[in-house]
């Protein structure tokens, strides 16, 4: 039996730009995508903490180190530059790799949106 399972989280990160005007997707910083183990193209899904909205998209890498969080396309109707967001994914498993398995999550500075050292 396969089962899906939280593999990724980032956890209360803000959302810098909503850019309408773009194909789709979401653009997340290259070093919070590193730090959870999330990768471009990747399905996730946002949950926004400001009002309650749940978008499911993907990744598209971001410049590495400028804290970028930003929905593109018509997700961008979803939220607003400043809400805070989780953002998450998750992966199909066997039940047994799945109790083993350890999910990655990260609780970055949610008011730069980088990594806390």
């Amino acid at each position: 039996m396969q089962i899906e399972v939280l593999k990724s989280k980032i956890h209360r990160v803000t959302i810098t730009e909503a850019n309408l005007n773009y194909v789709g997707s979401i653009t997340i910083d290259e070093d919070l995508l590193d730090a959870a183990g999330i990768i471009a193209g990747e399905k996730v899904q946002i949950v926004n903490i400001n009002n309650g909205e749940r978008i499911e998209t993907y990744v598209i890498k971001g410049e590495r180190g400028s804290g970028c969080v930003c929905l593109n396309g018509p997700a961008a109707r979803k939220v607003m530059v400043g809400d805070l967001v989780i953002i998450i994914s998750y992966a199909l498993m066997d039940f047994e790799e799945a109790k083993r398995f350890e999910p990655r999550v990260i609780f970055p500075d949610s008011l730069t949106n980088r990594l806390v050292r």
